[in-house]
C-alpha cells in the first residue's frame, strides 16, 4: 500500500513539473516588474496619488510631484543601478511581447468585450468606445493575455478591466507600439509596456505604467498596485515535490 502511494505521488508531481514548464512565462519582467511606474524620459504626477511598487526613470531620472509619503516602495529620484537595469529587462519584455507567435486579431472594440487566454494583435490603433473588457481566466492560474498594438490605445471615461474566473493582472500584457492614454476615472489592469509615453487620467491601475522611451504622466489622482503573483514558479513547485518525496522515503 506504501508503496502504491508513493508511485501514485510521484506521478502527480511529475505532470505538475512537466504542465509548469510547458506554461513557461512568455513575458520576463525581470528587475521592471518591481517597478510600480518605470519611465525613459522622466515621470510627472499631478494630484494625491498612491503607488504600490518602485518608481523611477532611466536614462532620465526626472521625477515631478512625488513624494516619498505617496509611494509604498523606492522612489528613485536620480540615477541608479537599479533603474537602469530595470529599463534593459524592459526592453527585453516589450520585445519577447511584440515578438510573440500566435495571435489572431482582436475584437473590432475592446469596451464590452469578453475575451479568454490569447495573444490579441491590433495593426494600429485598438478601438475602445466605452465599457468594460473582461478577461476570463476560466480557472487556469497561468492563463495569459497579451495584447499587441501596433500603434496606440486610448480608453474612454470609465473605462475598467474585469477579470473573472482567476484571471490575474500580473498575467496581462499590454504591448504598445507608441503612446497609451488611460481617459478619467478607468479601472485598468495588467502591465503596460508603451514603446513611448503613457498618461494616466486618474483612477486606479492594477498592475504596471512601463515606458521604454517616453515620459509616464499622471494628470490627475491614480492608485497604482503592482500585482501580487498567486502561483509559484515552477522550479518550486518541483522543488516542493521532490523535497516532499524524500520524506516519503525517508519514512518507509
Amino acid at each position: 500500500m506504501k508503496k502504491q502511494v508513493f508511485c501514485m505521488f510521484a506521478a502527480i508531481m511529475a505532470c505538475a513539473c512537466i504542465g509548469a514548464e510547458a506554461q513557461a512565462v512568455v513575458v520576463p519582467l525581470g528587475t521592471a516588474g518591481n517597478f510600480a511606474v518605470l519611465g525613459a524620459s522622466g515621470v510627472t504626477n499631478t494630484g494625491s496619488s498612491f503607488i504600490t511598487g518602485d518608481v523611477g526613470s532611466s536614462p532620465t531620472s526626472t521625477i515631478t510631484g512625488l513624494t516619498p509619503v505617496m509611494v509604498n516602495g523606492i522612489l528613485y529620484l536620480a540615477d541608479d543601478p537599479a533603474t537602469t537595469l530595470a529599463h534593459t529587462d524592459l526592453i527585453t519584455a516589450y520585445t519577447t511581447a511584440a515578438n510573440a507567435l500566435g495571435g489572431v486579431s482582436g475584437p473590432a472594440d475592446l469596451g464590452g468585450a469578453t475575451l479568454t487566454p490569447g495573444i490579441y494583435t491590433y495593426a494600429a490603433i485598438a478601438p475602445w468606445t466605452a465599457g468594460t473588457l473582461t478577461l476570463d481566466g476560466q480557472f487556469d492560474p497561468t492563463a495569459q493575455w497579451i495584447f499587441q498594438i501596433g500603434s496606440a490605445l486610448t480608453t474612454p471615461a470609465s473605462a475598467a478591466v474585469s477579470l473573472i474566473n482567476g484571471a490575474s493582472a500580473d498575467n496581462v500584457f499590454w504591448q504598445i507600439g507608441s503612446t497609451l492614454t488611460l481617459g478619467a476615472t478607468n479601472a485598468f489592469a495588467g502591465n503596460i509596456l508603451a514603446n513611448t509615453s503613457i498618461n494616466l487620467g486618474g483612477g486606479s491601475l492594477d498592475g504596471r505604467a512601463l515606458a521604454v522611451n517616453g515620459l509616464v504622466s499622471i494628470s490627475v489622482a491614480e492608485n497604482i498596485n503592482v500585482p501580487l503573483a498567486t502561483i509559484p514558479e515552477p522550479a518550486t513547485l518541483c522543488l516542493l515535490g521532490f523535497g516532499a518525496l524524500s520524506f516519503i522515503r525517508r519514512k518507509k
